[in-house]
């Protein structure tokens, strides 16, 4: 059993959490033609809606995150949800002023209908039949979420990475509903390396003989092996050169070689265990729809790839944030995105915030991150007219 949460840090966070889970039962026609007829989608909230909703936030997660993002799911949790540096009572998000909705996207594989969720049609699990979904998909299912919540309009929607893509094609997609965008550590769109990167993992997944075509769960099998591989690469490349020299350097795991093809090397072994850790945690196939999402997502596509004239039917106010090492979505790839939106006469803040951590910034405690970010949260809420806290707690549900 682990160690009980330290009261110290429990106070801090938006405290005990239990995720809620919504049923679908209108068909969502998906860009690919195809149409899930019903589905789940499981949330979580942090804070309390005011009279009007016009306080609320919106979670978008990365490739590998999911619904709890911040509090505890029981007071034996050895860690909170994977943003709760930034959610909570007195953080950036502040749950005193707003209140935050984050969700499991669809394909996912932590409670919302996925590749290892049951087919009604066959009885089976979806696996390798789950249709692939685009960003506009999750989008689309989150809208109808919003609804059920009564939410018409959110006062920001947020998100890094793949969650901060999510974030665009909110304010391209529903502009009347998205009064401030927050995109983090993201792009327009993945450049030929990344695509490149992304399919070199779906092959390491693809070519593990326990993959089964994708069927690994009617064969009682999992690509264990192809999946460590994904994670691997993925791993290195969320992580900065500087950041792993700092870290592993040529440190030995044994202070000494031992000339073999075993892992020898403290940054091995830290791959291998992250590895080790992710392919038990996480769907192969779950995986291989993320990246693909991932690649397909182009919205200046819809314009003749002229994201000035994508972006000019926003509405919204933007903070786009970067970090200098992060050479996955670097910080041109941000600059992008502000050059097209100050071309289009937009509202947008920008800050290329200095780091060492590589891509995985956005989700660590960096000071001038975290001052951006409050700042930044602090103008939403004054925009929204939703005032300061007059307490410290923040409620959850």
């Amino acid at each position: 059993m682990p160690d009980a949460i330290p009261d110290s840090l429990f106070d801090k966070s938006v405290g005990i959490v239990t995720p809620k889970v919504e049923h679908f039962s209108q068909p969502l026609t998906l860009r690919s033609g195809r149409v899930l007829n019903e589905y789940d989608l499981i949330y979580e909230t942090y804070g309390t809606l005011n009279a009007d909703a016009s306080n609320a936030i919106l979670i978008c997660h990365a490739l590998s995150g999911d619904h709890h993002a911040a509090g505890y799911h029981s007071k034996d949790d050895k860690k909170p949800g994977w943003w709760d540096t930034c959610i909570g009572p007195g953080k950036a998000i502040d749950t005193r002023r707003f209140f935050v909705v984050a969700l499991n996207n669809l394909g996912g594989c932590a409670g919302s209908t996925g590749p290892t969720s049951i087919n009604p049609e066959t009885g089976k699990e979806f696996g390798p039949e789950f249709p692939i979904l685009a960003v506009r998909d999750w989008v689309n299912s989150q809208a109808r979420l919003a609804d059920v919540l009564g939410i018409d309009c959110w006062a920001a929607v947020v998100g890094g990475s793949l969650g901060g893509m999510q974030v665009l094609r909110w304010s391209i997609q529903f502009p009347d509903r998205v009064k401030h965008a927050v995109v983090i550590a993201s792009a327009p769109k993945l450049s030929a390396q990344n695509i490149a990167f992304n399919e070199v993992a779906r092959q390491a997944i693809a070519k593990d003989p326990d993959f089964c075509g994708g069927w690994y769960l009617q064969h009682n099998t999992l690509p264990k092996t192809g999946l460590m591989q994904a994670r691997m690469l993925g791993h290195l490349t969320y992580l900065s050169d500087n950041a792993m020299d700092q870290k592993f350097g040529r440190e030995l795991s044994d202070g000494k070689l031992n000339f073999s093809f075993a892992p020898e090397f403290q940054v091995e072994s830290y791959l291998h265990y992250q590895g080790e850790k992710f392919s038990r945690q996480f769907d192969a196939n779950t995986y291989m729809l993320m990246t693909k999402a991932l690649d397909y997502f182009d919205p200046a596509r819809d314009h003749n790839d002229d994201l000035v004239a994508c972006l000019r039917q926003t509405t919204c106010r933007f903070l786009v944030v970067s970090f200098t090492t992060d050479w996955r979505f670097a910080p041109a790839r941000s600059e992008e995105i502000v050059n097209a939106l100050m071309h289009a006469d937009k509202d947008v803040s920008y800050a290329c915030i200095e780091s060492e951590s590589g891509h995985d910034a956005f989700l660590l405690p960096i000071p001038r991150y975290l001052e951006v970010f409050s700042a930044y949260m602090d103008s939403v809420a004054e925009h929204c007219g939703i005032h300061k806290p007059s307490s410290v707690n923040g409620a959850s549900s």
